[in-house]
C-alpha cells in the first residue's frame, strides 16, 4: 500500500511539475505580438518617410512627422516588452538561456532574471518609458487654446521627472544593496607571521659566517695570513 501511494506521489509530481511547460504558449504568444509590433513600427517609419519625401518641398506637416515617429518608438518599446516577458518568462519556468549564459560579459543586464519581481522590475521601467512616450505624444497633438493647458501640461512634466527620480533612487539603492552583500563577505584570514617568517627563510638563502677580525696591530697579521694564503 505504501508503495503505491509513493508511485502516486511521485508520479503526480511529475506531472506537476512538467505542467510549468504551458508557459511556451506564453512565450510564443508574446514573440509573435514582439515581431508584429517591430515590423508595425517599421512600417510607420516607412510610410512616415514617404509621407515627408512628398512634402519635403512644401515644408507641411512638420507636426504629423514627429507624432508619426513618436508613434513608431511606442511600437518598439511596447515590442521590447513583450520580448523581455517572454525571454523572462522562459528562463522562470522552462530553463536558461545558454547562449545569455555562457559568459557573464555577454549576459545583458536587463536578462538577469532570478524572480518574478525582477521581471516586474524590467517590464516596468520599459512601460514607465512607454507611458512618457504617450504623454510626449499627447502634448504634441494638444492644442494650447487657455493657460491653464500649460498648466497642466507643466504638472505632467513634473510627475514624470518625480516618477524618473523615483526611479533612479529605487535603482541606487539597488546598487548599494548588492555593493554591501559582497562587502559583508569574510576576508581571507591572514597567515600568522611564524608562518610567513618561516617562508621567507626557506626562499632566501642564510648568508655564510664571517669570521671575526681582530684589529688590534698585533694580532692583525696572524690572523689575516691563512687568509691571504687562500
Amino acid at each position: 500500500m505504501n508503495t503505491l501511494k509513493r508511485w502516486l506521489e511521485a508520479g503526480f509530481e511529475t506531472f506537476l511539475f512538467n505542467a510549468r511547460l504551458v508557459v511556451i504558449l506564453a512565450v510564443l504568444g508574446s514573440l509573435v505580438s514582439s515581431v508584429l509590433m517591430f515590423i508595425r513600427g517599421v512600417m510607420v517609419i516607412a510610410h512616415t518617410a514617404k509621407e515627408f519625401v512628398q512634402h519635403v518641398a512644401s515644408h507641411e506637416g512638420g507636426d504629423a512627422l514627429a507624432i508619426a515617429l513618436i508613434s513608431s518608438v511606442d511600437s518598439f518599446l511596447f515590442a521590447t516588452v513583450l520580448l523581455i516577458f517572454a525571454m523572462g518568462i522562459y528562463e522562470l519556468f522552462i530553463s536558461k538561456i545558454d547562449p545569455a549564459s555562457r559568459t557573464e560579459d555577454s549576459r545583458p543586464n536587463w536578462l538577469a532574471i532570478h524572480s518574478l519581481d525582477d521581471l516586474k522590475g524590467a517590464v516596468g521601467k520599459v512601460i514607465l518609458m512607454i507611458l512618457i512616450v504617450r504623454l510626449f505624444e499627447s502634448a504634441v497633438k494638444m492644442k494650447y487654446d487657455h493657460p491653464l493647458h500649460l498648466l497642466y501640461l507643466g504638472c505632467a512634466v513634473l510627475f514624470v521627472a518625480v516618477a524618473l527620480y523615483l526611479q533612479h533612487l529605487a535603482h541606487k539603492k539597488e546598487g548599494h544593496a548588492e555593493g554591501g552583500h559582497a562587502a559583508s563577505s569574510p576576508p581571507a584570514e591572514a597567515a600568522p607571521a611564524h608562518a610567513t617568517a618561516r617562508a621567507h627563510s626557506d626562499v632566501v638563502p642564510a648568508m655564510p659566517a664571517i669570521p671575526h677580525l681582530d684589529y688590534a696591530p698585533e694580532t692583525f697579521q696572524a690572523q689575516a695570513a691563512p687568509l691571504n694564503r687562500r
